[in-house]
């Protein structure tokens, strides 16, 4: 029996949110961001609210039926503006993000803003795209194929559909996975400073016959 899909809505917010901060607690980027274990335990949740709201806002999040992973996705125009508005306000307000974030979820942590910033900065433009943020899967059913499920479902439209797909990568196990599903390297790592690397990967869509 297969993975069932489904769209999750406002209603589904705090389930998201638990699921990414358990999924997310010893990811190397996360780790890096909350260095302090225990202080970790007691912020990261904001930092994955902030995520989820924005992603509820502009985007979609895809939940298997029993509530064990999510994706979450962002389609990203030609112009590298995510959202429903348009025009210089918009765009102001959007550079001003990382910001906005650091204060909402740890003022004096000058990490939630710079990571931001960073993967901002390696973000392809000139092509819409679909963008995979974040995936988390429970910790106790990671290994069942749920979050290649997830995957695959949105990857399968972007093939019928000839969109591109963008994510990075935050560890070694994660970009050979992303790389059995079609997703490519792009050239230029992320080092974050005195932290992990982050491997920024596209994925073009696949035609009936390459698939």
């Amino acid at each position: 029996m297969g993975v069932v899909i489904r769209t999750a809505g406002h209603g589904d917010r705090e389930l998201v949110v638990r699921l990414l901060d358990e999924a997310f607690q010893d990811d190397p980027v996360s780790s890096w961001v909350f260095p302090d274990e225990e202080y970790r335990r007691r912020t990261h949740h904001r930092l994955m609210a902030v995520f989820t709201d924005a992603v509820l806002a502009d985007g979609r999040i895809d939940l298997t039926e029993d509530g064990a992973a999510c994706a979450l996705w962002l389609p990203v125009p030609a112009d590298g503006h995510t959202g429903d508005d348009s025009g210089e306000d918009h765009r102001e307000g959007a550079a001003d993000g990382p910001a906005q974030v650091r204060e909402a979820v740890d003022p004096e942590n000058e990490r939630v803003e710079l990571i931001a910033r960073l993967t901002d900065g390696i973000h392809p433009s000139g092509r819409a795209h679909e963008y995979l943020w974040m995936i988390g899967v429970a910790p106790e059913r990671q290994g069942e194929g749920l979050g290649t499920a997830l995957i695959e479902s949105v990857l399968d439209r972007c093939d019928r559909e000839g969109l591109p797909a963008y994510l990075e990568a935050s560890s070694a196990r994660g970009r050979s996975l992303y790389e059995r599903l079609g997703f490519e390297f792009t050239g230029r790592a992320l080092d974050l400073p005195d932290g992990p690397r982050m491997w920024p990967m596209w994925r073009e869509p696949r035609s009936p016959a390459t698939a």
